[in-house]
């Protein structure tokens, strides 16, 4: 099944502005913060130096600059996030869709390597690898789409054949051709799939929950009296 949506819905399932489960996706490990503090220190100190070696007053122009650069630690994941999310808002026309998962699998992911020495002063090179999960999800038209996400523990509650449900994007106003999608959602589990979060889980789930409620109520409107 699938349903348009109305470019003010779209909106308000996928924001402008980082939400908060989005500004926790770029937020990353220590070792991320610690080298966004870096960036901030050296901004402050870039900023210090010219007012020294120039002799500049530190006008307006001068203390926003380096307000800026002394909040990057803060800033900069909401930034990140509100970029990737305004690559998805570029689409004009986005619609509701609902299938089921028709297949799923797990696969790892080289993430990244390091170089060790072991205890007899050889170079060993070490693959830092993730555990992944693949769905296929699909519909009866022969629709289907792939996704991956990193592996987590209550991924074991999917199977085959579950309901999915996620947002699809498209320059097409018949939404023909699908030229992106969002992560996804089984609401029999209460489980999302996804890498990183797109949506805005409460405005998605109220799409949802009304969507539903109008294909229940559907038939009974067409039913007429007999005499």
């Amino acid at each position: 099944m699938l349903v348009p949506l109305t470019r003010q819905k779209f909106e308000q399932i996928i924001p402008l502005i980082a939400t908060g489960q989005q500004y926790k996706y770029y937020w990353g490990k220590f070792s991320n913060f610690l080298q966004r503090l870096l960036v901030s220190v050296v901004s402050v100190v870039v900023v210090l130096l010219v007012k020294a070696l120039f002799g500049l007053e530190f006008g307006p122009i001068l203390f926003f600059l380096g307000v800026i650069g002394a909040m990057f630690w803060l800033w900069f994941p909401v930034f990140q996030a509100s970029v990737r999310n305004a690559k998805c808002r570029r689409y004009k026309y986005s619609g509701f869709f609902r299938g089921r998962i028709l297949d799923w699998w797990i696969t790892d992911r080289l993430i990244g390597k390091q170089e060790t020495v072991n205890s007899k002063g050889e170079l060993v090179i070490v693959e830092n690898r993730e555990k992944r999960i693949n769905l296929e999800v699909g519909d009866d038209t022969g629709f289907s789409v792939e996704l991956d996400a990193p592996l987590r523990p209550y991924h074991k509650a999917i199977a085959r054949g579950q309901i999915a449900e996620m947002i699809v994007m498209s320059n097409r106003a018949d939404l023909s051709t699908i030229e992106d999608f969002s992560d996804v959602y089984i609401p029999s589990r209460d489980i999302w799939v996804n890498d990183y979060p797109y949506l805005r889980r409460d405005f998605f789930s109220e799409t949802s929950r009304r969507i539903r409620e109008d294909q229940q109520d559907r038939p009974r409107r067409r039913r007429r009296k007999t005499e």
